[in-house]
């Protein structure tokens, strides 16, 4: 089967609760949290949009001035983030985490600056996370500093959560970034109600794999090291403009010994505890609503494959990019975007918005449209639609009336 998109629905996970701190921390915080739904009494964007000009200046939107920085105190040292906006009611605040190699504007800035990304995020509040040490500017670690492990950072995120009084959020993260998210949804699910994971990978690394990280670090330097985590084969060999940017950028604005500390860090990740509910005795997996993504040929692509098979499958979406290489949020943008949209749609939160593309109304519902899509795929691109998986909707009971797929679906493109 060629390259495509996969839509599968969310799944599920939990994890053993972390250190007792962070846990007596949120509790009283959040208590009361655990049922309660969040649902948009308005569509987000209005159907009929007289005043298209409110978002044709992009330079006005992503001015400097509408981005703050804060350096918030965690029970695991300093963290730097960057928020645009409040919170809003009880819609969840976006909240990102990068991969390693990166911090928030190498990996975030491109997305975010899309056209129809910005027409989605101004109605949320929308946060950025830098790990320790990986921003722009960071004084180097001391010597002997114990950079924190993969669990500790996904624990620093609650300060945060705390700090902006954030209700809930939904993550997008980035390789390492998304296992942080991940792990932080499965130690608190009450406060994550959604995922959106790129180039995932569940498994801590092997003896084999440790011993090639060890031989690569010998042999390669660390920029080179990392670009092969983010980049398939095909583009490093092929030293695509986006790879030569990204060498330089990685030289030039991270701290190599900050960065040394969070590879070495991600490469000693366990595995995330989670499996699909059945597979195996008091199963745990994510609770809430879940997109996985990964491009063609990605060096993560087996990783992402892995987790999307510890998840439920009536509530994960699986979305493998074609022509998007290791970094579709750089690549493929206004297809993420795209892809982001419809997430929101079936979490509730955007009933139907204009496409900039049509002239006419609004989008469908999101059950709707990807059928549309499935099978428009499925006609234009020579691809297929398994005929045989069912394509039952169901409609939610929210007033905004969007529905919601049970099913995997596969799409072509």
């Amino acid at each position: 089967m060629g390259p495509g998109l996969f839509w599968n629905f969310p799944s599920k996970t939990s994890c053993t609760v972390p250190q007792s701190l962070l846990q007596t921390m949120l509790l009283s915080r959040m208590a009361g949290m655990k049922d309660q739904q969040f649902t948009e009494e308005k569509p987000l964007l209005p159907e009929s949009r007289g005043q298209e000009t409110e978002m044709e200046n992009c330079e006005t939107f992503v001015a400097e001035g509408d981005w703050k920085e804060h350096d918030i105190e965690t029970p695991y040292g300093m963290l730097h983030v960057v928020i645009r906006g409040a919170p809003k009611g009880n819609k969840p605040a976006i909240l990102t985490y990068h991969d390693v190699g990166l911090n928030h504007k190498l990996c975030f800035n491109t997305f975010f600056h899309n056209e129809d990304m910005q027409e989605i995020t101004k109605h949320f509040v929308v946060c950025h996370v830098d790990a320790p040490g990986q921003h722009i500017g960071a004084p180097q670690m001391p010597q002997g500093y114990q950079y924190p492990t993969m669990d500790q950072l996904a624990g620093m995120l609650p300060s945060v959560v705390q700090h902006f009084g954030f209700k809930s959020i939904v993550g997008i993260g980035v390789g390492a970034g998304a296992y942080i998210l991940a792990k932080f949804a499965l130690i608190f699910p009450d406060l994550v109600e959604g995922l959106v994971l790129l180039n995932i990978d569940p498994n801590g690394k092997g003896w084999i794999d440790w011993a090639a990280t060890k031989l690569s670090g010998l042999t390669s330097t660390l920029p080179d090291t990392v670009l092969a985590h983010l980049f398939s084969q095909e583009e490093l060999m092929s030293n695509t403009e986006v790879v030569q940017t990204y060498r330089q950028q990685i030289n030039n604005t991270i701290n190599q010994f900050n960065l040394q500390l969070f590879w070495n860090m991600y490469n000693s990740r366990r595995d995330l505890e989670m499996n699909r509910s059945g597979s195996v005795l008091n199963a745990k997996t994510l609770r809430c609503p879940v997109m996985l993504v990964v491009g063609d040929n990605a060096p993560a692509e087996e990783g992402v494959v892995e987790c999307n098979s510890k998840l439920d499958p009536t509530n994960t979406t699986f979305l493998k990019m074609a022509d998007s290489g290791g970094m579709p949020q750089i690549t493929q943008p206004g297809k993420l975007t795209e892809a982001f949209k419809y997430f929101l749609q079936g979490m509730g939160y955007i009933a139907y918005m204009k496409d900039r593309r049509m002239s006419g109304g609004p989008v469908p519902s999101a059950s709707m449209t990807r059928l549309v899509r499935s099978r428009t795929a499925s006609l234009t691109s020579g691809g297929s639609v398994d005929g045989s998986r069912n394509r039952a909707c169901t409609h939610s009971d929210s007033t905004e009336g969007v529905g919601q797929v049970s099913h995997t679906m596969e799409v072509s493109c």
